[in-house]
């Protein structure tokens, strides 16, 4: 059966991808954000994880306002990126995982949940940025994908409480896969962030905080927030915390708990609270 490895969880803001782009990475505004990662990229090239379930959310580059699903997967041998309007160079296309795919989406439906499969699927930068940040060495990462998008953009959004259950769901499915493939999940967005209205720029560094404290030592905390509540505290786009809700959901289904890697917290960049996390499942 495939290993369940490990998490990752990364903030995916457009101006990584043109910093990343310019290469900016040393300057001041960006060294702290960039910095983070360096103890990741050597865990993972300890590791090195074949295939990446990525739990994240469209922009409007693959569905937008009028057709926007709770729950899609991928199910492409390739992924593409396209033009965003942000800016951000295109990457080349990502390999997709179909074995791995199309056993999530059987399993996922027997669990009861209603989700839009896709057999062609535009990738935004909510899914190549953090391939960028991960693997900064390549033009395209080592790994197989397979992308889930939860929507956090068009009222009403999922429940954090389904939004667990998903993530246990699909943790549970990668275990059953009969591969000797090691998969990671992975969960692009966050933290706390408000783009628009009176709120624009709100920033919750204490609600921050415990969440990322939550992900190692008590996954469920958030739950107990309502989708309005999250948002509340959060901000309007900081209710994308929902996709390392689902990614730390599935590492709950194996092995006996979780080493917490490395973190990494540091605002503002874009008006946004940045985050980073990774997790290895213990035996």
């Amino acid at each position: 059966m495939a290993q369940l490895i490990g998490g990752l969880a990364t903030s995916h803001i457009p101006a990584i991808g043109k910093a990343l782009a310019k290469g900016l990475q040393q300057e001041p505004y960006w060294k702290p954000f960039f910095d983070g990662f360096a103890p990741v990229h050597q865990w993972l090239g300890e590791v090195k994880p074949d295939v990446l379930v990525i739990f994240y959310n469209d922009h409007g580059l693959n569905f937008f306002l009028d057709k926007m699903p709770t729950f899609a997967v991928g199910a492409a041998a390739e992924y593409h990126n396209a033009d965003e309007g942000w800016g951000i160079p295109q990457l080349p296309s990502t390999a997709g995982e179909l074995g791995l795919s199309w056993h999530l989406i059987n399993q996922l439906i027997a669990d009861e949940f209603d989700i839009v499969t896709c057999q062609e699927m535009l990738v935004d930068h909510a899914c190549t940025l953090p391939l960028k940040l991960f693997w900064p060495g390549h033009e395209v990462a080592p790994v197989q994908i397979v992308p889930i998008n939860i929507n956090t953009v068009q009222f009403p959004l999922p429940t954090a409480k389904r939004v667990y259950k998903l993530g246990q769901a699909v943790g549970r499915a990668i275990q059953s896969w009969d591969s000797d493939k090691k998969v990671m999940v992975l969960a692009s967005g966050g933290l706390s962030h408000q783009l628009e209205g009176e709120r624009a720029g709100h920033i919750n560094s204490q609600f921050d905080k415990q969440f990322l404290q939550s992900m190692v030592s008590n996954p469920e905390w958030v739950t107990q927030f309502s989708d309005l509540e999250i948002v509340e505290k959060a901000g309007t786009q900081g209710v994308e915390l929902l996709m390392w809700l689902a990614m730390r959901a599935a590492l709950t289904t194996a092995g006996s708990g979780v080493r917490q890697v490395h973190s990494n917290y540091y605002l503002p960049i874009s008006n946004t609270a940045t985050g980073l996390l990774a997790l290895e499942t213990l035996a």
